[in-house]
C-alpha cells in the first residue's frame, strides 16, 4: 500500500461498509474505519479502526474532527448509514472543510431521504411511482379510502425507535387494516405512509447504484435485481445479481430523476416491475450514502465506491463494464431464513456466489458471524437445561 494516496474515512460497521472496504482495499486505498459496536466491517483486516460511541451527532463530528487533525490532505468521506447522513448533512460546513465528499444541498438532501418528500418529487418529474398517502394524524385515515388496496405501510424516514419495535413494512389489505396497524405503531412513529402494493415476487425488485459528480455527470451506474429478500416481500435484500438486460432503461430513468431534482453524490434507487403491466415503479431512493448490496456491483465490474474516490481526489477513472457470467452476492443467514420460509418457489439463478461475509484474504468477518451463531446456539441449549 502506498503511503501517498488519500485516505478514505468509512462511517459504519455493517455489511454495508464492509463492502465499501473492500471495494477499496482491491485498489490499494489505504483507510479509516469509524465504527460503534461491532459489526462485521469492525472486523476486517484493511482498515485502521476508530471506535466511536456513536455514528452521528457530536460523537461523529467530534471523531471525524479528529481524525482528519491526523492526515496530511483532505480524505475522502464515505457514509452508509441515515442516521451519519443526517448528521454530516447538518454540519456539512464543518465537515467540508475537512473532507471531501459530495452532497447535494440540506434542503433537496431531506426531501429525497423523506418518503413523502420523495413522492412529491417523483410525481413533479412526471416519474412513475405507485400512488401513496401519508399518515400523520387520526383524521388522515380518511384518505386511505382513495387507494387500491393492497398496499404497504411504512415509515416516512429512518426511525431507529420504529426498527427497533416493528417489521421494516407492512402489506395491509384493507382501509381497516391499514388503520388498525397505524395505530399500534403511531406512538411510537406517527408519521407513515401507505403506498399501493406493486404486485410482482421479490425477483422483480430491481435498483440501480449510481455515483453522481458535482456537475451532474453519472461517473458509474450499475443495474441488479434482488433474487430474494428477507422478510419475503417487504424486505431488505437477502440476495442480488447483476441485470445488464435492464441497464440502459434503468441507468437512464434514474440519471433523469436525479439530474431534474438536483441530486448529487453517493445514490440509488429501487424500483419494483409490476407483474400485470411490466412497468418499472420507483419505489425509493437511498441518498447521501452507499447501498446496503453496494458491494454487488464491485463483485460484478463496477467498483462505485473507488469511482467516487477517483473523482472526489481528481485521479483518473477507470473503464466499467460488467462481468459475464454475473455473480450472486449474498447474506448467508438471511438468505437462508428466505428460503426456508418460501421454499422452492425462490430457487437461485445458477451463477458463482459472492459470500457477503466471507474472503480468503479477509476472512475475520465471517469467523466472527460463525462464532456468534454457535455462541447463540450454545446459549439456547443451556437455557433450556435450566
Amino acid at each position: 500500500m502506498r503511503d501517498d494516496k488519500t485516505t478514505a474515512v468509512i462511517v459504519g460497521g455493517g455489511l454495508n461498509a464492509l463492502g465499501i472496504v473492500r471495494s477499496l482495499a482491491a485498489r490499494g486505498i489505504p483507510m479509516i474505519l469509524v465504527a460503534a459496536g461491532s459489526g462485521p466491517a469492525c472486523h476486517s483486516r484493511h482498515p485502521r479502526h476508530h471506535v466511536v460511541s456513536a455514528t452521528e451527532g457530536e460523537a461523529l463530528i467530534a471523531a471525524l474532527k479528529s481524525i482528519a487533525a491526523t492526515l496530511p490532505a483532505r480524505p475522502v468521506l464515505f457514509l452508509t448509514e441515515e442516521k451519519s447522513v443526517t448528521s454530516v448533512s447538518e454540519r456539512r460546513q464543518e465537515v467540508v472543510a475537512d473532507y471531501l465528499i459530495t452532497l447535494p444541498d440540506e434542503a433537496k438532501l431531506a426531501s429525497l431521504m423523506h418518503k413523502e418528500g420523495f413522492q412529491q418529487l417523483a410525481i413533479g418529474c412526471g416519474s412513475p411511482v405507485p400512488a401513496a398517502v401519508r399518515l400523520q394524524r387520526e383524521s388522515d385515515l380518511e384518505r386511505l379510502c382513495a387507494l387500491r388496496f393492497p398496499c404497504v405501510l411504512k415509515p416516512a424516514f429512518k426511525h431507529y425507535g420504529y426498527g427497533d419495535r416493528f417489521k421494516k413494512a407492512y402489506v395491509v389489505a384493507s382501509v381497516a387494516e391499514a388503520a388498525e396497524r397505524y395505530r399500534e405503531i403511531a406512538p411510537v412513529l406517527a408519521d407513515l405512509i401507505v403506498q399501493e402494493w406493486i404486485e410482482g415476487d421479490d425477483s422483480e425488485i430491481y435498483f440501480c447504484l449510481q455515483y453522481v459528480a458535482a456537475d451532474q455527470r453519472t461517473v458509474a451506474s450499475f443495474v441488479g435485481r434482488k433474487l430474494r429478500s428477507w422478510p419475503p416481500r417487504i424486505g431488505g435484500t437477502a440476495s442480488c445479481i447483476s441485470a445488464p438486460e435492464c441497464h440502459d432503461e434503468l441507468s437512464d430513468m434514474t440519471s433523469i430523476f436525479f439530474r431534474q431534482v438536483g441530486f448529487v453524490g453517493m445514490g440509488s434507487m429501487e424500483y419494483k416491475r409490476d407483474s400485470r403491466d411490466g412497468r418499472f415503479y420507483m419505489v425509493e431512493p437511498t441518498v447521501g450514502r452507499t447501498d446496503f448490496q453496494q458491494e454487488v456491483a464491485t463483485v460484478n465490474g463496477v467498483n462505485i465506491p473507488f469511482a467516487a474516490y477517483c473523482v472526489e481526489t481528481g485521479a483518473a477513472l477507470p473503464s466499467w463494464q460488467y462481468l459475464q457470467p454475473p455473480k450472486i452476492w449474498r447474506d448467508p443467514v438471511v438468505d437462508r431464513w428466505s428460503a426456508e420460509e418460501q421454499g422452492s418457489a425462490s430457487a437461485l439463478p445458477a451463477a458463482d456466489i459472492v459470500d457477503a461475509y466471507w474472503r480468503a484474504n479477509d476472512p475475520m468477518p465471517w469467523c466472527a458471524l460463525i462464532w456468534e451463531r454457535v455462541r447463540g446456539r450454545c446459549q439456547v441449549l443451556l437455557s433450556g437445561r435450566r
